[in-house]
């Protein structure tokens, strides 16, 4: 499939394209279809370098996950009049410059693990252009995978409970920090229990944003045996202020993993909540992709054919 820009609007156009050839050729996604609805990442954040380097890593995934995906990022508005030559966007323009191009509403999927404060204006949003907005992207198992990793990264856990020998500085319980008041540490506390299986060890969820709110898990923690606790960040990192994370850290004295940022999963995990979003394909749609599909190998077939019968070429 081939992409073709409309002047002026930020979202491509998905057009039917020469399909790539070779044994070795990446298949396409037969459920993204010619014509379906593009995905906008809504990023709870204004525009800066470093909400910019997950986001964008976290879209290549995607993009490489799914070709035929057409993708663009959605921030917040930044205050005052911001940069009129900066390509950046917010989730509003976005949704406008699709329906002023006449092209399917997109799909919004917003970059969080769970319960956020900005899902209560992306949704308003949404509703003004009749946009549909995904659930947030946690719980999930995927999620406390990331989790796991970021806490081995930091040599606070095994990368592998099957793996025997010990790390001195593993933790023996882990508070699962994340922000979105208590609504998203109740949420945090599913994928806690997939952590706790994982790691062997007992995990609780505290929220950043509230006071006392992880100081109160770790005393928790320290209360019933472990004895050297560590926080694990449920962010991928444009949703909290990094200073949140930092002074957790301090004020408990306990060592921290990094957040999620753009580890694989995540973006996998964006791919698959836009893909369950897509409208259900009709049985005449699908019976048409297939018959594009067969006719597609026939004619690879057919060449493959026609240039064994011509015999090797002499030099």
């Amino acid at each position: 499939m081939s992409t073709a820009a409309i002047p002026g609007a930020p979202l491509p156009v998905r057009t039917p394209g020469s399909r790539a050839r070779g044994r070795h050729r990446r298949p396409e996604r037969p459920e993204i279809r010619t014509g379906s609805p593009a995905l906008v990442l809504a990023v709870p954040a204004t525009a800066g370098p470093e909400s910019r380097s997950v986001v964008e890593e976290l879209l290549s995934i995607v993009r490489s996950e799914h070709a035929g995906v057409q993708a663009a990022v959605g921030y917040l508005p930044a205050d005052g009049a911001g940069d009129g030559g900066s390509e950046d966007r917010t989730v509003a323009e976005l949704l406008a410059a699709a329906a002023e191009a006449g092209l399917p509403t997109p799909v919004v999927v917003p970059l969080v693990p769970g319960p956020h404060g900005f899902l209560t204006g992306l949704h308003a949003l949404a509703a003004e252009y009749g946009a549909t907005v995904t659930d947030a992207l946690g719980p999930h198992p995927l999620l406390a995978e990331a989790v796991h990793v970021r806490l081995s990264e930091a040599g606070l856990a095994r990368a592998d409970r099957a793996r025997l020998f010990a790390i001195a500085t593993a933790a023996d319980g882990v508070v699962l920090t994340t922000v979105g008041g208590e609504d998203a540490a109740a949420a945090a506390g599913i994928t806690g229990v997939l952590l706790a299986a994982r790691l062997a060890v007992p995990v609780v969820a505290a929220a950043l944003d509230v006071p006392g709110s992880v100081a109160g898990a770790v005393n928790h923690l320290k209360e019933t045996g472990s004895e050297r606790p560590a926080l694990a960040p449920l962010v991928i990192g444009p949703e909290a202020d990094s200073e949140l994370l930092a002074t957790a850290a301090e004020e408990t004295g306990c060592p921290s993993a990094a957040p999620l940022g753009a580890y694989p999963t995540v973006g996998q995990l964006i791919a698959s909540t836009y893909l369950a979003a897509l409208p259900t394909p009709s049985a005449e749609e699908l019976a048409e992709a297939e018959a594009e599909a067969a006719t597609a190998g026939a004619g690879e077939g057919s060449r493959r054919a026609h240039a064994a019968a011509q015999g090797p070429v002499e030099g």
